[in-house]
């Protein structure tokens, strides 16, 4: 699926608020969905994009032989999910999908299982 497709899949999600397509060696935006006054997707993204560059600077660190599935962020009303395309392998994409969800409609393991479906058929 195309990046459009993709996202737009993303927001079928239960609880979908906003959902972005991200390069974190740059920390641009390929494409966003969603967002409002509360929630600018591109500056969601820009920060984001650190908190996957110090988590891959941790595991370069400690030499670990592994990637990154997804990462969660739990807020008081809201979910914000990172999931790395590939996770994240050297040689691969450095891309990641990010999805902000409202915790009171969200079901966070179906989500998961959500973005983890459309995130291996994207193809970028």
């Amino acid at each position: 699926m195309n990046i459009e497709t993709a996202l737009k899949e993303a927001m079928t999600i239960d609880g979908a608020a906003g959902v972005a397509l991200v390069d974190y060696e740059s920390g641009m935006s390929l494409g966003t969905l969603g967002g409002g006054d509360w929630l600018d997707l591109d500056v969601a993204a820009a920060g984001n994009t650190e908190v996957v560059r110090a988590k891959m600077r941790v595991m370069a660190a400690l030499a670990l032989d592994d990637s990154i599935e997804d990462i969660l962020i739990t807020l008081g009303r809201q979910y914000h999910l990172i999931r790395l395309i590939d996770g994240g392998r050297s040689g691969g994409s450095a891309l990641f999908l990010y999805l902000v969800l409202d915790r009171e409609r969200a079901n966070l393991a179906l989500a998961r299982h959500h973005l983890r479906r459309i995130e291996g058929d994207l193809a970028v």
